[in-house]
C-alpha cells in the first residue's frame, strides 16, 4: 500500500518514479515537468536552521507592569523603548513583518456587496511565507564576523548576550510561522470565496521551483481544500532562475534590474541607515570591544530581529532599539522598494508588466502568444497551463515582485518621491502594508444587475461588471491611480474602464529597453514613473 504522502504525490502529479523492493518491479510515471512538484532542479538554496525552544529561552517578563500575553506562536511583547500603546514593531519591518492585515487601509472605507450583486471570478497572488534570510542577506555577514572573531571581543551590557551567541539561521526555505501563514491564507480565502470553486472541476494553481515557493503553494491548498487537495487542485511548478521568463520572478530574466542601473534603491536606503542609526552605532561601540563594529553591522543585527523571531520564536537583538529607530528601520525598507522594484526604479514596472497581460488575459478570456514580456509563452499559449475556464486563481509570487505587478498596474499613489536624508511621516509605500510575508493581492469580478453610482446606489439600466482589487485584505482605490475610474467610495472601477486604462501599461513599462537597454544608471530620485527616461 503507498504512504499517504507518495498517494498526495502522485495525485498532485508530482511522483516521477516509485521503487519497490523484492520482487517488484519499478515503475516509472511520465509527468510534464510543469506539473512535477517533487523536490529537484531549480529549488533554490533549502538549508534549515537550529529547532527552537521559546518555552527555555523566552525571557520576557510581564509583571508588573504588563499585562500577560501568550505567545501565537511568536514572541511579539518584548518591551521597546518609546513604544506607546497598542504598537508593535513588528508591524515596522518592512517585507520582514510577519503577516498581519494593513491596518489602516489604503483611502477608502470596506464595503459589504449591495444586494442583488456577485462575484464571479477572482484572482489571487500570493507573497510566500515567512523564512529563513536570504542567501547573501546582511545577517549571514554578522553572524560570520562575529564568529570569527569568537574569543577575541568582549561585550557588556545590552549585547553582553553576544559573548555565547552563536548564527544559527538557515537560509531561503520557509519557517514553521511561514507554513502557518499559509495555510490560514487558505482557510480565508476558503471562507471568502468557497462557492467559486466548482466540486466538479480541478483547478490549477501557479507557483515557482524554489522551495519555499511550491510549499508555500501547498500549505495554501491545505488550508482551501484540506489534505485532500490533490483531488481539487494541480500546481504548475514554473522554472526560477535566471534566464528563464516567469512572471513570478519577472527579475529573472530582466538583465537591468540585478544590475548597477538599478541599485538606486540601495543608495538611498544605504544613506538613510547612515543617518537614523548613527546614536544605535554608537551605544553598541561602547558595549563592545575587540571588534572593529560598524553602522552596516548595527543595520545587520536590527535586520536579525525579525529573522531570529520568524526562526526561534524571539530575539534578544529586537529590544536593542528604540521604537523610533524602528521606525527608520521600516523607512530604510520602504526607500529601497522604492528605487529598486516601484515607481523610482527603471525597471520597476517591466519586471511586473508580464503578470500584468496574464491577469488582464484572464479577464479578456484569451491565451498569450507572443514574447514582449517576460511570460513563458509556451505555457500561457496553452489552456492545459493556462486555463481560461477557472472561477478561482491562485498564483504565488515574492515581494519585490509584486511590488513590481502593482507598479505595472500603474498605482500611482505609491510614486510619491521618498527623501533618503528624513521621514517624511506617514505614506502610501510603507513596505510592511503592502509585502509582509504572505501577502496577498485579491482582485475581484463583481456583477451588479444595473450600474452602481459612486455613492453606491442603484440607477437605471443593464447588468454592470466591476472590478475591486484588495491588498491584504484592504481595498486599493483604483479610481485614486486611475481617474478614469471616478471617484467611488467603495474603489471599485468598471471593468471595460480598467481595462481600457490598461491598454497603455505596456508602453508605459518598456520592458526590452528598461531590461535589456545601454542606458546611464539613473540617481534616485531621477525616475518617476518606473521605467527609464
Amino acid at each position: 500500500m503507498l504512504s499517504k504522502s507518495l498517494i498526495g504525490l502522485v495525485a498532485a502529479g508530482g511522483a516521477k518514479s516509485s521503487k519497490g523492493s523484492g520482487n517488484c518491479a519499478s515503475s516509472t510515471t511520465s509527468v510534464p515537468q510543469y506539473f512535477d512538484t517533487e523536490l529537484g532542479l531549480w529549488a533554490g538554496p533549502t538549508a534549515t536552521g537550529r529547532a527552537p525552544f521559546l518555552a527555555q529561552t523566552n525571557p520576557v517578563s510581564f509583571a508588573p507592569t504588563a499585562t500577560f500575553v501568550p505567545n501565537a506562536p511568536l514572541e511579539t511583547a518584548v518591551p521597546i523603548v518609546g513604544q506607546g500603546q497598542n504598537q508593535s514593531i513588528f508591524q515596522l519591518m518592512g517585507q520582514l513583518s510577519p503577516y498581519f492585515p494593513n491596518p489602516s487601509g489604503f483611502g477608502v472605507a470596506e464595503y459589504p456587496l449591495p444586494l442583488g450583486a456577485n462575484i464571479t471570478h477572482v484572482q489571487m497572488l500570493s507573497r510566500h511565507g515567512s523564512r529563513y534570510p536570504t542567501t547573501g542577506a546582511n545577517v549571514f555577514a554578522l553572524g560570520e564576523k562575529i564568529a570569527d572573531s569568537n574569543g577575541k571581543f568582549k561585550a557588556s551590557g545590552q549585547l553582553s548576550f553576544l559573548n555565547d551567541w552563536k548564527f544559527e539561521l538557515g537560509a531561503e526555505i520557509l519557517v514553521p510561522r511561514g507554513r502557518q501563514e499559509l495555510f490560514d491564507s487558505g482557510i480565508l480565502h476558503y471562507y471568502q470565496y468557497a462557492q467559486l470553486y466548482n466540486p466538479n472541476s480541478k483547478i490549477i494553481a501557479r507557483t515557482t521551483t524554489q522551495d519555499r515557493m511550491l510549499k508555500s503553494a501547498e500549505y495554501f491548498m491545505a488550508g482551501f481544500f484540506g489534505l485532500e487537495w490533490t483531488n481539487n487542485a494541480t500546481i504548475e511548478v514554473i522554472i526560477e532562475e535566471n534566464g528563464f521568463n516567469n512572471s513570478l520572478a519577472g527579475y529573472d530574466n530582466c538583465k537591468n534590474s540585478n544590475n548597477f542601473r538599478n541599485a538606486g534603491g540601495t543608495t538611498a536606503s544605504n544613506e538613510w541607515v547612515a543617518i537614523y542609526l548613527q546614536n544605535a552605532t554608537t551605544r553598541f561601540q561602547s558595549m563592545i570591544h575587540g571588534i572593529n563594529w560598524t553602522i552596516a553591522d548595527t543595520y545587520a543585527a536590527q535586520t536579525m530581529c525579525p529573522c531570529e523571531t520568524v526562526a526561534y520564536g524571539y530575539s534578544a537583538f529586537c529590544n536593542l532599539f528604540t521604537y523610533t529607530e524602528w521606525e527608520g528601520f521600516e523607512y530604510s525598507l520602504d526607500l529601497y522598494f522604492a528605487g529598486s522594484s516601484a515607481f523610482q526604479s527603471p525597471t520597476g514596472r517591466a519586471v511586473g508588466i508580464g503578470y500584468v497581460q496574464e491577469t488582464l488575459a484572464r479577464l479578456q478570456n484569451h491565451t498569450l502568444g507572443y514574447s514582449g514580456s517576460q511570460i513563458n509563452t509556451t505555457l500561457d499559449n496553452n489552456t492545459d497551463t493556462f486555463p481560461l475556464n477557472q472561477s478561482l486563481y491562485f498564483d504565488f509570487s515574492h515581494d519585490t515582485n509584486i511590488m513590481s505587478i502593482l507598479t505595472a498596474f500603474g498605482f500611482k499613489q505609491f510614486n510619491e518621491f521618498l527623501p533618503s536624508t528624513k521621514h517624511p511621516g506617514p505614506h502610501n509605500l510603507t513596505v510592511s502594508h503592502l509585502e509582509p510575508f504572505a501577502a496577498r493581492l485579491d482582485i475581484e469580478v463583481i456583477v451588479t444587475p444595473s450600474p452602481l453610482s459612486e455613492n453606491r446606489t442603484y440607477l437605471a439600466g443593464d447588468e454592470t461588471t466591476y472590478i475591486h482589487f484588495i491588498l491584504n485584505q484592504r481595498t486599493l482605490p483604483l479610481g485614486v491611480s486611475f481617474p478614469e475610474c471616478g471617484e467611488r467610495v467603495d474603489g471599485w472601477c468598471e471593468l471595460d474602464t480598467f481595462l481600457e486604462v490598461q491598454e497603455t501599461a505596456d508602453a508605459l513599462a518598456k520592458y526590452d529597453y528598461a531590461c535589456n537597454g545601454d542606458y546611464a544608471a539613473p540617481p534616485y530620485g531621477d525616475v518617476t514613473d518606473g521605467a527609464p527616461e
